[in-house]
Order: structure tokens, then sequence, then C-alpha cells
């Protein structure tokens, strides 16, 4: 196991666990001017790291490759997907629920694995994805409401993590071309907002200024550790550090900002705990006896 690609992957699970703190700080800017901020200044943070590493000319020639930059814009859109479902949770009160998009993350990492990179998975390690599955089940029918934002930040998160272990590009490159294909986009969207007389961003406080301004920073930071530690490092082990950032949002919303969580919810919660505990327990004997059989 790479050591470096465990830290990396570690460091970015805590960036993104903690998050909710940082959003809730800018909770009056409305989602989705929060979300093209983010891709702004992301790229803009970006743009500044490859002109000082002369890299621009081999930027471009990625751009005139179609296929390589194709499959880049898919994970963009992936991305903006991602990060827009979440502020708007986190933003509107729906913490919990979004700590349980990455709670399934992990084992939607395991059927993925499975089917599209034919990973080998022993059949017993079905139960807990079964388990996992049933426990969203039990949600929907006692809710009468499909968790919806879990659902979709858990499959366009994976999706993501799964285009970034195919794809030829390091973490630097491959979140350039990303983040360049939203950028127009995003831009263009915040200009007219401006136009408009709704835009935030130089017509609120200065704290607010700099803080829509610094999401540039705390969004590259843990993609490239997670897009180093994701070609480093298992996709198996991926989902063991997974388990970090939806613990920390669980708790925060619970905890700090006091979200509802009633009996049923806990059934349901726990029976995707459970499924977690059981898929870990067996991944550690199989970790295990394979040493035991190396030694």
């Amino acid at each position: 196991m790479n050591q470096k690609g465990l830290i990396y992957g570690l460091t970015a699970y805590l960036i993104w666990g903690f998050f909710p703190l940082y959003f809730k700080l800018i909770d009056v800017v409305p989602s989705i001017q929060i979300l093209a901020h983010r891709f702004v200044w992301s790229f803009l943070l970006i743009a500044i790291i490859i002109t000082f590493r002369h890299e621009w000319e081999m930027i471009i020639s990625l751009v005139k490759r179609p296929k390589i930059f194709a499959a880049y814009a898919i994970a963009g859109g992936l991305l903006a997907i991602n990060w827009g479902v979440y502020v708007w949770g986190v933003n509107h009160g729906h913490i919990v629920e979004t700590s349980l998009g990455y709670f399934i993350n992990p084992l939607l990492n395991v059927v993925l694995g499975v089917f599209i990179l034919r990973e080998k998975l022993h059949w017993s390690k079905w139960i807990p994805v079964g388990l996992a599955a049933l426990g969203v089940l039990y949600l929907t029918i006692q809710t009468q409401a499909l968790p919806w934002i879990g659902l979709v930040l858990a499959f366009s998160f994976g999706l993501y993590g799964l285009v970034k272990k195919v794809a030829p590009l390091n973490s630097l490159q491959g979140l350039t071309l990303e983040t360049m294909t939203i950028f127009i986009p995003a831009l263009g969207y915040l200009l007219a907002m401006n136009m408009k007389g709704e835009g935030v961003i130089f017509h609120t406080t200065w704290l607010i200024n700099i803080l829509l301004i610094l999401t540039g920073i705390l969004t590259v930071v843990p993609l490239l550790l997670f897009g180093n530690a994701v070609r480093m490092i298992p996709l198996w082990a991926l989902g063991f550090l997974q388990y970090v950032t939806p613990t920390c949002q669980f708790l925060l919303g619970v905890f700090v900002f006091h979200e509802p969580f009633s009996s049923h919810r806990l059934v349901g919660f726990a029976m995707i705990w459970l499924a977690l505990l059981l898929f870990s327990m067996g991944e550690l004997m199989s970790r295990r006896q394979a040493v035991v059989v190396y030694k």
C-alpha cells in the first residue's frame, strides 16, 4: 500500500468532512452562485499554477485531443452536479442527508469496481452491499420520499472517482481540464447575475467576498490530494477512507446544527452503518489472509 497515497486521501476526506462549517458561513449566497464561484476561482487558481509550471502548451495540446477532453468534460459535469447538490443540501438544513450519500459511496465504489473495472469480489461482500440497499429502501418507505440528495451525491462522486481512476492524466492536468469545461458558463452566469443586480460578489460584506474567493483554494487542494490518492491506492482503500467524510458531516449535522434525526432515520442509517462494518471486517480479514499466504 502506498503510504503517501493514504495520507493524501485521508487529508482530502478530512477537509471535505468539515465543509459544512465553511458553507454555513456563506449560506446567505444562493447555492448556484456558490457553485459558480467555486468553479471560477478554482480555475483561476489552477491557471496561476499552470502558468508558473509553464505547462499551458501541454494543456492546449490535451484540449485538442477529443477523447481526453471529453472524458474530463464528463468529470467536470459530475463535479458540478456533486458540488451543486451538496452546497444546496448543506445550506438548506440537510447535512445529515448529505452524509448519507457519502456513507453509501464506498459500497457504490465496490459495485463500480466489479462491473466496470472487473475487480474481483468474494460473494460474501455482496451481503453488505445488499444491506445498504435495504437501508436506503427502508428510509424511502418510512419517510415516503426517496433520499435523493444522498443518492445523487453518492452516484455523482462515485462516477467521478471512476473517471479519475481510468483517465490518463495526473491530478493537476485532469483538474485543469475539468474546471476549464465549466469555467466559461460559470463566469457567464455570474456576470449575468451582476448585470441583473442579483450578484453577490462585491455587493456584500468584505468577509463574504473573501470567503467566496477562497472557495477556489478550499476546492482545489482536496481535489488535487484526491486525484493523487485515487491513482496511488486501490479503489477498496478509498472506500475505507471515505468513512471519514460522512462521519464528520453526520456529527456536525446532528450535534452542531441540531438537524432532526428520527427513530426511522436511525434504523435506516443503522442498516447502512452495519453494512459498512461488515464490509470493513471482511476487507481486513481478506488482507490479513493475503499477508499470511505471502509470508
